[in-house]
């Protein structure tokens, strides 16, 4: 059943979701936030880990290969993350450069060995979807995406930017069944920000039968999804951001599946089928 984690505030290694937590025993999440000149290790056996920039510089050392300078943004809102792939088992090193330094650490439960390489903010991969005018405009940043493809197993990262008052996740989709090639079968968590942070928006979360959770989401909160339609509002007057972790049981293409009930508002949609080809 998904589950909505409160936002936790206090400490520089925050593990939000620790590894082989249910219902989304594949993925982990931590923030890390080291002051200046202070390191901080961690290791995840048998999950490979991306460490992404979200505000702030770091010197990262994955087992002895150093990656210098990494972050270039002062916050979430000032451009592409700056981000460096782990791979699986390494002890890593993150040694603050600059104050304000904040690192989020998305991983997946795999037993696969790849090489760790950096992902700079220029290979990062935009897509623009929704409108205004249907209330559904969102930028989707994927940091970890096709870039991906032979260099890691089933771990896609991305950063999502919500316009005020709009929806993400629309139309409702899901994608808890593997029957590729309509859907496949994708655990996720959700960490949110809002711009002012006083804002707020709003997590539904339905099944096929009919059971439906609604919560309302604030600055720092995280939801765990392992099955269900589940789309996202952001209050009017408010930015919305979503740091999106997303990991395959069998693969790494994702096939989002779009409740047939609302398959009347794909073509008022601008984006969506761009938005399933970055993420196959």
């Amino acid at each position: 059943m998904p589950q909505l984690i409160r936002n936790r505030t206090h400490g520089n290694d925050l593990q939000i979701v620790p590894a082989d937590k249910t219902p989304t025993d594949l993925c982990s999440f931590r923030l890390l936030r080291p002051e200046v000149g202070e390191t901080l290790t961690i290791s995840e056996p048998g999950h490979e880990l991306v460490l992404v920039v979200l505000s702030g510089q770091t010197d990262i050392v994955v087992g002895e290969e150093p990656f210098l300078s990494v972050g270039i943004r002062e916050d979430i809102w000032s451009g592409c993350a700056d981000s460096v792939y782990a791979g699986t088992g390494s002890t890593i090193k993150v040694t603050a450069t600059k104050p304000g330094t904040e690192v989020a650490v998305a991983g997946a439960k795999s037993q696969d060995s790849f090489p760790p390489f950096r992902i700079t903010p220029e290979e990062v991969e935009c897509v623009d979807v929704g409108s205004v005018e249907t209330h559904t405009r969102r930028r989707i940043f994927n940091i970890l995406g096709h870039n991906g493809a032979g260099r890691c197993s089933r771990l896609l990262v991305s950063e999502l930017y919500a316009d005020p008052g709009c929806w993400s996740g629309y139309p409702p989709h899901k994608h808890d069944t593997e029957r590729p090639p309509e859907e496949t079968d994708f655990q996720e968590v959700y960490h949110y920000r809002f711009r002012p942070e006083t804002g707020f928006g709003a997590q539904f979360c339905y099944q096929p039968d009919g059971e439906a959770q609604v919560v309302m989401t604030r600055n720092g909160d995280t939801f765990l999804v392992d099955k269900g339609h589940h789309p996202t509002a952001t209050s009017p007057g408010h930015e919305g951001y979503i740091f999106t972790i997303l990991v395959g049981k069998h693969q790494r293409s994702l096939i989002q599946y779009f409740d047939p009930a609302h398959t009347h508002l794909m073509a008022g949609i601008p984006g969506l089928q761009a938005m399933r080809d970055k993420f196959k």
